[in-house]
């Protein structure tokens, strides 16, 4: 491949030169950023140390040498290492908000943003809610929005992964949250004896063994503890479903990611009413479930 920049001079050639790179790479985009152009978009104005919502009027203006050797850099960087985007900038972003992660977590890239960002209404009452799980929590991103949405509550961040708490400690620090969030190291609800919550919500392991086999490069720099779950994508999630009454307040609500295990997981629990989540701006494989439902149908 060549990477011959010697005519590019501004920052809308670097983009356009980028888009195509990664276009004749086949490059997978999976990580948040859904083609080459708007991952091109991002890293060349991460480089030159410009927010992501920088005008196109910008976009004419000429890079200094230094800067065309730096968006040079990540750029090919991108294409030879086939990482994703965030792992170069150690930045993801989930709700509107920026987290720091790297190869000890998955990337963000959840549709369960949009149930955070509207505070799960019509399913709680924002103003009840004093307590919230993120179980498996990886960066933390979705415990830490939360907090922003629920003001006035506690959040427990929850992972089996000591590398994840490290990481979800990293972003509690960055958004200033420890007075109402901490990151707890345990395998499921294992350390959480004794505590319920008015909301759990969880993106939990759910690739089967199939899908695990057909990863691109990009998702296999991903840690697997976080990726795979059993033969049918559903080991963790059985577990929650079979605990999550006894860590639910008398009214209150799980909801977890399982992505394309939807299908098998309606196949297996029929009978469930599983509430299947819509979104506006895409995503699925999300449902919700309350404590009644869960004991119900699940308890032992």
């Amino acid at each position: 491949m060549n990477f011959d920049t010697d005519n590019l001079t501004t920052v809308k050639d670097f983009i356009r030169w980028g888009a195509s790179r990664f276009s004749e790479a086949k490059l997978s985009f999976g990580h948040g950023l859904s083609s080459p152009l708007d991952e091109a978009v991002y890293l060349v104005l991460n480089a030159l140390h410009l927010p992501v919502d920088t005008s196109p009027n910008y976009w004419d203006g000429h890079l200094t040498a230094a800067e065309i050797i730096t968006v040079k850099d990540i750029l090919v960087r991108r294409i030879k290492e086939r990482k994703p985007a965030a792992y170069l900038t150690n930045e993801g972003w989930f709700a509107g908000l920026s987290f720091f992660v790297d190869e000890r977590v998955l990337v963000p890239r959840s549709p369960i943003a949009e149930l955070v960002e509207s505070q799960l209404t019509p399913w709680v009452d924002p103003d009840e809610v004093g307590s919230i799980l993120d179980l498996c929590t990886g960066s933390g991103c979705i415990g830490i929005a939360c907090a922003y949405a629920f003001t006035q509550a506690n959040v427990d961040l929850a992972d089996i992964s000591q590398d994840a708490i490290d990481v979800a400690t990293i972003n509690i620090q960055r958004h200033d949250a420890a007075q109402q969030v901490q990151a707890i190291q345990s395998n499921l609800f294992e350390s959480l004896k004794g505590k319920q919550y008015d909301i759990i919500v969880s993106n939990p392991p759910y690739v089967d063994a199939e899908d695990m086999l057909a990863l691109t490069e990009e998702f296999k720099h991903e840690p697997e503890l976080g990726l795979s779950s059993g033969e049918n994508g559903l080991d963790l999630t059985i577990s929650i479903l079979e605990q999550a009454a006894d860590y639910l307040t008398e009214n209150g609500i799980l909801v977890v990611e399982v992505g394309n295990s939807q299908y098998a997981l309606q196949q297996q629990y029929p009978d469930t009413p599983f509430q299947w989540l819509e979104f506006e701006r895409g995503g699925d494989g999300v449902f919700l479930i309350d404590k009644y439902q869960l004991k119900k149908f699940f308890s032992k």
